[in-house]
């Protein structure tokens, strides 16, 4: 294993690189890092493979540039291009998760000669809606608090949860998992609060006394050191490139993945709540819901007892669905 700085696109990528053979890089979602990826690496690695399991630019020990611009898909697409070619390979397959997914999946809409496969966590690709996502939140939750909206403005969510980071990510992780999600009505992630829409995120949030059985104090310690230290300034930008997205992916309308691609979901993972009001039934209504966005849909899975932080909660599961789709592309 080895830590490395990576120069591209004119800023500087963390990543944990392991292993030797072709090349994978993990792209993790929001609030999470490289570290995420822990109960992956070594699998992946094992199995032949140069893994780099990188922190997004705006977290961790990457970059953090200020500008909201600096935070959209082009700009993050292109980060991974460059890793690529900075470790001397000409292609690569990516694996996101969350904000992973749309990261990994429109880098590879734009490069299909390097991206040669694409696995995706938690999020699936959807084709361009006629109207940007956060103004179809803005009008689905006119009337309640919804997360992404209380984004938005700079400066206002960061001066919430930079007070106590801890708070902000035992509350997110353990609402949100499993657990959470059948014992807590009113979770961070929740499609349906009934909080208004002036509320914080935090506000009316329940929480537990315990820890769940995938993540311990001293892991929880080392993501509060790395968004302790880091901010929360670029995570959040993220969800403020809808628009400027938006545009930029305008060329991409209609376009469906071409690569050999697989996707799994939790079971009880909200997004799936966003898409369809009771989530989906089973697997096979998963594909048949996202399926039409891909040419080459290799494997779906929906995983049963497993929450938004699926590749933590099921490891085993998350990597044998990994290593399957993997042993069908090469």
């Amino acid at each position: 294993m080895q830590m490395k700085m990576i120069k591209t696109n004119g800023i500087n990528i963390r990543a944990h690189i392991e292993g030797s053979g072709p090349l994978i890089i993990l792209v993790h979602g929001c609030p999470e890092s490289w570290y995420s990826w822990r109960k992956q690496i070594g699998s992946l690695a094992n199995a032949g493979y140069t893994v780099a399991a990188i922190d997004v630019r705006g977290y961790g020990g990457s970059d953090k540039p200020h500008a909201v611009s600096e935070y959209s898909l082009k700009k993050l697409a292109d980060d991974i291009i460059g890793i690529i070619h900075e470790l001397n390979f000409k292609t690569a397959i990516l694996i996101g998760r969350d904000w992973g997914g749309p990261i990994v999946w429109h880098t590879a809409l734009l490069n299909e000669d390097t991206i040669t496969a694409v696995a995706g966590l938690s999020v699936p690709y959807f084709r361009r809606l006629n109207v940007t996502p956060i103004e179809l939140f803005k009008q689905i939750y006119k009337d309640k608090f919804f997360y992404q909206i209380y984004f938005q403005d700079e400066g206002v969510a960061e001066k919430e949860l930079e007070a106590d980071i801890r708070k902000y990510l035992e509350t997110t992780y353990f609402t949100a998992d499993y657990r959470g999600m059948n014992d807590i009505k009113n979770a961070v992630f929740s499609a349906s609060s009934n909080k208004s829409p002036e509320s914080k995120l935090l506000d009316d949030i329940n929480s537990f006394d315990s820890y769940p059985d995938w993540i311990n104090k001293e892991e929880m310690d080392y993501l509060v050191g790395e968004f302790e230290s880091s901010g929360l300034r670029g995570p959040l930008n993220r969800y403020r490139n809808y628009e400027l997205d938006f545009k930029d992916m305008e060329h991409l309308a209609g376009k469906k993945i071409s690569q050999p691609s697989a996707f799994l979901a939790g079971s009880h993972d909200p997004v799936n709540f966003f898409i369809l009001p009771n989530g989906y039934k089973d697997s096979n209504d998963l594909r048949v819901n996202i399926e039409p966005q891909y040419e080459n849909l290799v494997d779906v899975v929906l995983l049963d007892g497993a929450g938004h932080w699926v590749q933590e909660e099921k490891p085993k599961e998350v990597n044998d669905f990994l290593l399957k789709f993997l042993s069908k592309v090469n």
